[in-house]
C-alpha cells in the first residue's frame, strides 16, 4: 500500500510539474504574442517549401531549383526551396515556436500547419495565360488549385465542423506572395507593359476571392503579402538593360519603370483589402509591405550587411548582373558565391537567405506589418482548455 501511494504521489507530481510547464508556455507565448498553432501558406516561389519537387515527373531532367548549391546555407541540400537556405515563411514560423512547415503534396502530419505554395504559380488559372500565348514554364498550378488541396486537406483532416472550425482559427493565414508570376511570366517572355499592366485588376479580384473564401470557411488572422521591387531583381535589370540613365533610380540602380509597376499592383491590393476588413471586421486582415522590406536593403545594402551590393546575383553565369537566362543557376557553368550571406540576390530571381531573415524581420517586428505579426494573437486556450496526452 504504501509502494503505491508513493507511487500515486510520484505521478501526481510528474502530472502537476507537466502541467505547471504546459501553463507556463502557453503563457509565455500569449504574452509575447506569440500564440499560433498553426500556419496555412499559399502562393509561389517565395513561399514553396517543396511543393514543386513533388509534381515534376521522375522521368523528366530536374528542374535548377532541386539541385545544387539550392538549400546550401542552411539545409545542405536542395529541398525545393528557391534560395540557399530558409524562406520567410520558415522565418515567420520558428518565430512562432514552430516547425517548418510541411508542403501539402509532402503528405505528412500537417498539426502545425500547411504549405500549398508552389513555385512558379500564377494568382489566375493558367487557362487565362494560354489563351493569351504566355507560357508558363514550371507548372500550371493557380491559386485556384490551391484553394482546392486546401478544400481537401480539410475534409481528411478535420473530420467535424467544430474541429475546423478551431483549426483554422487558430491558425496564421499567409496568402503569398501571389500574383508575381502572372506579370513574370508576359514580361519576361516580350510583353509589354500597358498589357501586363491589364492583368492587375484581375490578379487582385483572384487573391481578394480566396481571402473571401478563406475567411467564410473559418480563418481569422490573415496575413497578406505585396509584390517585392522586381525593377531591383538580376533578371529583370539583364532583360531590361537600358543605356538611357533616366531609367534607372540612381540611388539603388534599379529600373524605375518596373518598381513603379510593382507598387501599382500593390496600390491595387492595399485597396481591396480594406475593404475586405469592412466586410468581414471580425477578421485581422493584414498587408505585409514586402516591396518596402526589400527596399531597404536595395538602398543601404551596406547596413543590413550585403557587403558585395544588392543587385549582384551570387549564384548564376555572369554578365553585369550575374544572371544568364540559358544558363540558370545550378546548371553547369553557372557557378556560386563563396559566401551568399554578403548578397540580397541568391539566383537572379530569388533573393538569398539572408535577404529573407531581413524582410521575415520586419515582418513580425514591424514595421512592415501593422501590427506586427509578433502583436497580433488570437485568444488563448486556458488551463481548463489543455488536455494531458500520454
Amino acid at each position: 500500500m504504501a509502494k503505491s501511494s508513493s507511487l500515486l504521489i510520484t505521478f501526481t507530481a510528474s502530472t502537476i510539474i507537466v502541467l505547471s510547464m504546459l501553463i507556463s508556455s502557453t503563457r509565455a507565448r500569449a504574452s509575447a504574442g506569440i500564440c499560433y498553432n498553426s500556419i496555412i501558406s499559399f502562393g509561389d516561389s517565395l513561399a514553396d517549401t517543396g511543393n514543386l519537387i513533388r509534381l515534376t515527373s521522375s522521368n523528366s531532367p530536374p528542374d535548377h531549383f532541386f539541385l545544387p548549391p539550392y538549400g546550401e546555407s542552411f539545409f545542405q541540400h536542395p529541398t525545393g526551396r528557391c534560395s540557399d537556405g530558409r524562406l520567410i515563411i520558415d522565418f515567420i514560423a520558428e518565430n512562432l515556436g514552430l516547425h517548418l512547415i510541411q508542403p501539402y503534396l509532402a503528405g505528412k502530419d500537417f498539426g502545425e500547419g500547411v504549405n500549398f505554395a508552389v513555385a512558379g504559380a500564377t494568382a489566375i488559372d493558367d487557362s487565362f495565360f494560354r489563351e493569351r500565348g504566355i507560357h508558363n514554364p514550371f507548372t500550371n498550378v493557380s491559386l485556384g488549385t490551391q484553394l482546392g488541396w486546401f478544400k481537401d486537406m480539410l475534409d481528411s483532416f478535420c473530420s467535424k465542423p467544430s474541429d475546423r472550425k478551431k483549426f483554422l482559427q487558430s491558425s496564421l493565414v499567409l496568402m503569398g506572395e501571389i500574383g508575381g508570376n502572372d506579370y513574370n511570366h508576359a514580361l519576361l517572355q516580350g510583353r509589354k507593359l500597358e498589357e501586363v499592366k491589364s492583368f492587375v485588376p484581375a490578379v487582385v479580384r483572384t487573391i481578394s476571392s480566396a481571402i473571401k473564401e478563406l475567411i467564410e470557411s473559418g480563418a481569422v488572422t490573415l496575413i497578406v503579402p505585396g509584390n517585392l521591387p522586381i525593377g531591383c531583381s538580376a533578371a529583370y535589370l539583364t532583360y531590361f538593360q537600358s543605356s538611357d540613365k533616366d531609367d534607372y533610380d540612381m540611388a539603388t540602380g534599379c529600373i524605375k519603370w518596373l518598381n513603379k509597376f510593382s507598387k501599382y499592383h500593390n496600390k491595387i491590393l492595399k485597396t481591396e483589402i480594406n475593404r475586405i476588413r469592412e466586410l468581414h471586421p471580425h477578421a485581422t486582415i493584414n498587408y505585409a509591405d514586402y516591396y518596402n522590406a526589400a527596399m531597404r536593403l536595395y538602398r543601404s545594402p551596406n547596413k543590413y550587411g550585403f557587403k558585395e551590393g544588392a543587385l549582384t546575383a551570387c549564384c548564376g553565369a555572369g554578365g553585369p548582373y550575374n544572371y544568364n537566362a540559358s544558363v540558370p543557376c545550378g546548371y553547369p557553368p553557372s557557378t556560386s558565391c563563396d559566401n551568399p550571406s554578403l548578397y540580397v540576390s541568391w539566383d537572379g530571381l530569388h533573393l538569398t537567405e539572408a535577404a529573407y531573415r531581413w524582410i521575415a524581420r520586419g515582418l513580425l517586428q514591424g514595421p512592415y506589418s501593422t501590427p506586427p505579426i509578433n502583436r497580433i494573437c488570437i485568444p488563448a486556450p486556458t488551463s481548463a482548455g489543455l488536455v494531458l496526452q500520454y
